[in-house]
């Protein structure tokens, strides 16, 4: 996989101007004494236990360690880890076929104590600018403050490392065309044993994830039909999931600098434990069953449309909002980032380009201004 900060093309702002700073003979000149270097902080790397990862040359049947149950049905961890996997599949074939000759590069790794993982990549394709679907299986033991992140509550205090378990998929499909929106979609299963400090608490597990859509432009069709798939699969565990989850997205993809959604919306849940847990597991399964049908048909009709150099510019400055809220409040970002994870993974879901412009404002009435404005104010859409 091709590395994201490395690329010339990651984040460019798309500057024209270069300015320096030049001297003046006319000023003094103020020398300050060397300053002390201080010493880095490893503490928080210290008390994190994830192995590094290896590379493998063929995907295994599981990441899972012999030690769980790979055989009984009543194995969640197992049937979780199938589930993601398919995911992955039905994903990446459904946009190869869009693609029509360009593949997804694929990288497997595995941890020597468990655990691993499948990262597939596709970059400058005939449809997408940028594809990855990842999926993982993670053991470690994580320090007070990546169980916060995980958990996404600084109220709920664990007194000292927590050994965890976390599978999921993920993934961010950013097309070219300006007019064909980004989608982001993660569905994942955790699990925290008793702090080591505190044997025989009891084994905590909770259910996240959801699919979400961002566009550039709004066709009101395609949100309206990316919104009921979202609501026919919710509709088939409760009907009170899809307005419950569908404010559970607009209020998390919020980026509280901007005062403004990162895009439309869809469905987002996490912690969720309070059902049984082979109904919260078949509705993950349903969930990412509708990811194909919610969106590639949009990109279908999308993908060829003409447009212009403002349409690719409007594009990229909406990509900026992107980078902005998974770099600073996406909590699987600083999860995966604060227990030592496996960095091109968790910045796969980064575009290869972005554009910041000084104090942009799209005119009132514009088109650009209709998308800002629902990101602003959230509709509901069906």
């Amino acid at each position: 996989m091709a590395s994201l900060v490395s690329s010339p093309h990651t984040l460019a702002p798309f500057s024209s101007h270069h300015h320096r700073l030049h001297h003046s003979p006319n000023l003094p000149t103020l020398r300050f004494p060397r300053p002390i270097k201080p010493k880095p902080n490893h503490s928080l790397r210290c008390s994190v236990s994830i192995e590094k990862e290896v590379p493998e040359t063929e995907r295994p049947f599981t990441f899972l360690r012999d030690s769980d149950d790979t055989t009984q049905s009543s194995s969640v961890r197992a049937r979780f880890e199938t589930m993601i996997r398919a995911a992955q599949d039905s994903v990446c074939e459904a946009i190869e076929a869009v693609e029509n000759g360009p593949k997804f590069r694929e990288d497997v790794w595995s941890r020597p104590g468990g655990g691993g993982g499948i990262s597939r990549v596709l970059q400058d394709g005939n449809v997408f600018e940028k594809a990855g679907v990842n999926v993982s299986v993670v053991y470690g033991v994580m320090p007070p403050e990546a169980y916060r992140a995980a958990k996404g509550s600084a109220s709920d205090q664990k007194p000292g490392p927590v050994p965890f378990f976390a599978a999921g998929v993920s993934s961010v499909l950013h097309p070219k065309n300006p007019f064909a929106p980004t989608l982001h979609f993660n569905y994942r299963y955790f699990e925290t044993d008793a702090p080591k400090d505190v044997p025989g608490a009891p084994r905590q597990w909770w259910f996240g994830g959801g699919t979400d859509f961002t566009p550039a432009y709004i066709f009101e069709d395609d949100v309206k039909h990316f919104h009921s798939i979202q609501k026919q699969a919710c509709d088939k565990f409760d009907p009170s999931f899809y307005p419950k989850f569908k404010k559970w997205c607009d209020d998390y993809f919020y980026i509280k600098h901007r005062d403004e959604r990162r895009g439309l919306g869809g469905i987002f849940f996490d912690d969720l434990n309070d059902y049984d847990q082979e109904m919260l597991l078949a509705f993950s399964t349903e969930c990412a069953n509708s990811v194909v049908p919610a969106y590639i048909p949009i990109v279908e009709k999308r993908k060829d449309m003409e447009f212009t150099e403002q349409h690719k510019a409007w594009q990229q400055l909406r990509r900026g909002r992107y980078v902005e809220f998974n770099l600073v409040y996406d909590r699987g970002t600083t999860f995966g980032l604060k227990t030592g994870g496996r960095i091109e993974s968790i910045l796969v879901s980064l575009p290869l380009s972005a554009r910041w412009e000084y104090d942009h404002k799209p005119e009132e009435g514009t088109e650009e201004w209709k998308l800002l404005d629902a990101c602003i104010n959230p509709k509901e859409w069906i």
